[in-house]
This record gives structure tokens, sequence and C-alpha cells, in this order.
């Protein structure tokens, strides 16, 4: 895996419009978006000597994003005095975030939690057999193994537009086989 640098002198020519877009598609608010991707640019300049290099800076910087915006549920939760949170990350950039949304938080299991996680995860297991072998692949490593594009590229020796080519096609798939087998 490519060994990637951090440059906290470019983030917000670089991503800044990025990361206030993908704020603001979750939290609705102008402002609040904006304090969280400043909150982000601050938790990343605290928090650069944990840079590892492992992903790409925009990557990181999305990590630490969407917990934040997880802290800002959580704290409206909990003045609302609200045990669960619910985010919906499903929008067109996310890259198989859709899958979270249905699977129960692990701290916060009962048995028919854990009875449907064990069939989600059958059925997933089910439909991926169903894909094409390239197909499966590119969304387990996308999608499951949370591999960067550039990684995924040079492993099937395809290119970044093939690439989205074929994990669109693979979640279109996977989501009309969990429609039918699933739900």
């Amino acid at each position: 895996m490519p060994n990637h640098q951090i440059n906290p002198n470019k983030w917000i020519d670089l991503y800044s419009d990025y990361l206030f877009n993908y704020t603001i598609s979750r939290v609705s608010d102008r402002e609040i978006a904006q304090d969280l991707v400043q909150d982000t640019f601050l938790a990343g300049l605290k928090s650069m000597k944990n840079f590892k290099g492992e992903a790409s800076e925009r990557t990181w910087l999305i990590s630490i994003l969407k917990r934040k915006i997880i802290d800002h549920y959580r704290k409206i939760n909990s003045k609302k005095g609200k045990a669960e949170v619910r985010i919906n990350y499903n929008d067109s950039e996310s890259e198989g975030d859709w899958l979270e949304e249905r699977v129960a938080d692990p701290f916060d299991k009962n048995a028919e939690d854990t009875l449907q996680n064990n069939e989600l995860a059958d059925a997933i297991h089910n439909c991926l057999e169903k894909l094409p072998q390239k197909q499966a692949d590119v969304f387990k490593m996308k999608t499951i193994l949370g591999h960067e594009t550039e990684v995924i590229c040079n492993e099937l020796n395809i290119t970044a537009s093939n690439l989205w080519v074929i994990i669109h096609r693979a979640r279109t798939a996977m989501a009309d086989c969990l429609k039918e087998n699933w739900f």
C-alpha cells in the first residue's frame, strides 16, 4: 500500500469543498456543517502524529469528519434523552456505507438484532456468490475491506473508471439481490 503524506497547508484548498458537501448532506444546516468541517481540520492538526500514511489524506480527514458528525448527533440526542443515534450515510459518494445502515450497533444488541445480523450476513454472502467474479472481488475489496481505489486498480489491473463502473453494477446487483432475499 502506498505511503501517503500529510500536508495541512493545502487542506482548505484541496478538501474544504468536498468535506462541506459531504457534511451538508448529512446535517442539512450550513452553519453546523461549516463548524464540523472546521472541527475536523482542527482535530486533524492535533492528531497529525497519528497519521500513518496507510490511507490518503482525504480519506483520513473524512474518517475524522464522520466521527465529528456522529458526535454532533449524539450531543443532540443526549439533550433529547435519546440513547440511540441513527445517521443516514446513503449517497452517491459514500463507498459502501449503505451497508452499515442495515447492521445493528454491536453495543446495543438483543437476540433479535443478532438473528437479523446473522441473516443479513448470510444474505450478503449468498448475493456475493451470484455476482460475476470480478464484480464480487471489487465489491469485497472496496465496500467490505475498504481498500483504496488505487490499490484495487493495481491489484486487478483495471482503470479507475472501470472500477467505478464495476462497483456501481455490483452495488446495484447486491441491492436488488438483498431486496429479494433479505427484506
